[in-house]
């Protein structure tokens, strides 16, 4: 989460679930779905992204070292036969917008792994990491990972872990009134299917949680965010906006598979 700034459900709202429709959005012929879906009387959207057809990296600064702060600048600066298929928001950042945790961006790591207890959600131990390496993806428990670090292409640090091998995390409460959007990601046991997902409603930990183990049937999965929560789907016509973001999650495929 933007470390120090205010939480409140209306934020969240306004900026977390605000969309700008597309008209003629593009539908993607492979590679990346996006759906929305209600899970126990909650709206969500999923993604799903074959990464077999579709290449996910990690983006936050720009060529020229600027941030990129949004999904639209990240869109626009990629080179031509490329599109932009799904994005979010990828990981906790300071008020710089500099990752909180581990960060590696085309195989540079930007920002050491933290795994002390602290403060805040990211702080809440277990949390972990996504890591993709060579059309693979995982999603690690932060301390394992620092036992046994692999390599990782592109890499993000964030808190909590939401599913543990197949465990909700032990702190999650199934009567909390802790509610906000959240979004979060989960793999495939295989490891070639990621699925990203955004609550469209205010839920809280233990409901968000649930949708990857029991919707999806994800063994492991990662809260990236809450509160200021976003989505790029093109296919669905939605860009949600508000202020900048740091790191930005996204799924990247040919531009000549895209359909008007």
């Amino acid at each position: 989460m933007l470390m120090g700034k205010i939480k409140s459900d209306l934020c969240a709202l306004l900026i977390g679930s605000a969309a700008v429709l597309f008209g003629a959005a593009p539908t993607l012929a492979s590679g990346v779905v996006c759906t929305p879906f209600d899970f126990e009387a909650a709206p969500f959207t999923a993604c799903e992204i074959d990464l077999t057809q579709a290449e996910m990296r990690l983006f936050l600064r720009d060529e020229l070292g600027e941030i990129y702060g949004s999904f639209l600048r990240v869109a626009e600066s990629l080179p031509q036969g490329e599109a932009l298929a799904f994005a979010m928001n990828g990981g906790m950042y300071h008020p710089d917008r500099r990752p909180v945790g581990l960060y590696v961006e085309a195989g540079e790591e930007q920002m050491r792994i933290i795994t002390s207890d602290g403060p805040g959600n990211f702080g809440l131990l277990p949390n972990g990491v996504f890591c993709l390496s060579d059309g693979r993806a995982a999603v690690i428990e932060a301390r394992r990972f620092e036992a046994a670090p692999p390599s990782c292409d592109y890499a993000t640090q964030s808190g909590p872990m939401l599913v543990i091998d197949g465990a909700l995390h032990p702190a999650f409460l199934s009567d909390s009134t802790s509610l906000y959007i959240r979004n979060g990601v989960g793999v495939q046991e295989d490891g070639k299917r990621v699925i990203a997902v955004i609550s469209d409603a205010p839920v809280t930990f233990h409901h968000f949680a649930r949708v990857f183990r029991d919707h999806f049937g994800v063994g492991n999965a990662l809260f990236l965010d809450g509160n200021i929560s976003r989505l790029y789907a093109p296919a669905l016509g939605r860009a949600d906006f508000g202020l900048p973001l740091g790191p930005i999650l996204g799924a990247v495929v040919d531009a000549d598979l895209t359909l008007e």
